[in-house]
């Protein structure tokens, strides 16, 4: 017996035959329904491929047909650690998780990183070197999870926050593949749903290795749906752990941002991960406040940076003069812009570097919020709108600190940016509550890994 599923077994985890995880009837009626509704959101799907371009691409990955070169890479010889990343928050966790590995002294392993969304997918691309590898995640069907192990032969499989898939984990299973939760939550909306198939997860969980949570409600939730009490661990959220700083990158940003006229003599507003909607709220704040502070300049950096044109267009008939950082090489040096939009990805975190006051998106016209721990991390100061459900718990940490600024709607955001925007004094002790409370909440990595690395043995 391999040393893999010694460890397997000493942790409780072979539950005999792979049938029993869930009754045949239970996997008959996921796979029917999985496909049925498969069937009604493709028509969604494919609009998003011609929509956003990205989708497009690889999209044979999704059903696990992998071209020549892929397959090569895919047959190196180290074994394997799969990491399903779900969009851009969950992959920056896997990649802080990924660098702490190497730098730590784990196991030799080669990464694989899965993604579903296109634009993580890019921001991927960018960071992984051989002989990691990135793939779109495969669509949870029977036939095509199981060519999909057959192919990556996963020494042992990763799953960020919160994902369940059922032929996933009855794949590792089936192979005595160790299976972990990293940095997991389960939101009270994504509780109650999980609760109504609890007949599933009490099932589908104790094949679990192992699951890291954000918190000690995290645990309980998880525990109620069926995970084991005793490998089910608070480690707190590795979103607390921030990227080191790129100076190098941050110098480049500083000198693009001088040639549109946002030079440090400036006071710069940065909309972050910005929605539909909260563009224009911000623009037309600028338009009203610029009359009474001429240095005042406003950054934007939309979520989806496909939503550059429209956007675009949204501001030029506010009459605003618009820069676009991917057209920056052919700028004129000295024409000043009223807006910078940031149409690329991956350059965030360089400009809140410069930033004097930051809004974080999804907030305010949207539902679940974008991550506001890392311009904290960079002592900014930050202002959220009212909706920030996928950070429940962080925030509420935020404010037991008065670390951060929430408001309830555009009428107060567009006050309190006024106000914070003409006290640097006030500014510069809310950025600095913030990187401190960054700071202390520090720690997740290690623990996710110290209990992570044994499951290799």
């Amino acid at each position: 017996m391999s040393r893999q599923k010694q460890c397997w077994m000493s942790r409780g985890l072979h539950r005999g035959p792979v049938r029993r995880i869930l009754p045949g009837m239970m996997w008959f009626f996921y796979n029917v329904l999985f496909g049925v509704g498969f069937a009604l959101l493709l028509p969604r799907f494919l609009w998003r491929m011609w929509r956003r371009g990205g989708y497009r691409q690889h999209f044979g990955q999704r059903l696990a047909r992998y071209d020549a070169a892929t397959r090569a890479a895919l047959a190196d010889p180290t074994p394997a650690v799969w990491i399903h990343a779900v969009s851009v928050g969950e992959l920056y966790v896997a990649l802080r998780l990924m660098d702490a590995w190497r730098c730590g002294g784990g196991a030799a392993v080669r990464f694989v990183v899965t993604t579903t969304t296109s634009t993580a997918h890019r921001i991927a691309r960018q960071r992984l070197t051989a002989p990691d590898c990135l793939l779109y995640f495969p669509v949870d069907f029977p036939v095509i999870m199981r060519r999909a192990f057959r192919i990556i032969r996963p020494a042992a499989v990763c799953l960020v926050e919160c994902e369940l898939w059922p032929n996933l984990i009855r794949c590792c299973a089936e192979r005595s593949c160790p299976l972990a939760l990293v940095n997991g939550r389960i939101s009270p909306n994504s509780f109650a749903g999980y609760r109504l198939l609890r007949s599933c997860t009490r099932r589908l969980l104790p094949c679990f290795a192992w699951c890291g949570v954000q918190s000690e409600s995290d645990r309980q939730r998880l525990v109620h749906l069926g995970a084991h009490p005793e490998r089910t661990v608070v480690t707190g959220s590795v979103k607390y752990e921030v990227e080191p700083r790129d100076p190098a990158a941050e110098e480049r940003v500083g000198a693009w941002l001088a040639v549109a006229g946002f030079g440090p003599e400036t006071s710069m507003v940065l909309g972050g991960s910005t929605w539909a909607g909260e563009e224009l709220v911000l623009a037309r704040w600028y338009q009203q406040e610029q009359r009474k502070r001429s240095d005042l300049r406003l950054v934007l950096v939309p979520r989806h940076a496909e939503r550059a044109n429209e956007v675009q267009a949204e501001l030029q008939r506010l009459g605003l003069q618009v820069a676009r950082r991917s057209q920056w090489d052919v700028w004129p040096a000295g024409q000043q812009a009223d807006v910078l939009l940031i149409d690329t990805t991956g350059e965030l975190r360089h400009f809140y570097a410069h930033a004097d006051l930051i809004f974080v998106g999804k907030s305010l016209t949207q539902h679940g919020g974008q991550n506001m721990i890392e311009p904290a991390a960079y002592g900014k100061p930050v202002i959220v709108g009212p909706n920030m459900e996928n950070f429940a718990l962080s925030m509420e940490e935020f404010k037991a600190v008065n670390a951060i600024v929430q408001v309830s709607s555009a009428m107060e955001l567009e006050r309190v940016l006024s106000e914070w925007i003409a006290d640097p004094g006030r500014r510069e002790a809310l950025g600095a509550r913030a990187a401190q409370h960054v700071a202390r909440k520090a720690g997740a990595i290690q623990a996710t890994l110290d209990q992570v690395w044994p499951l290799l043995d």
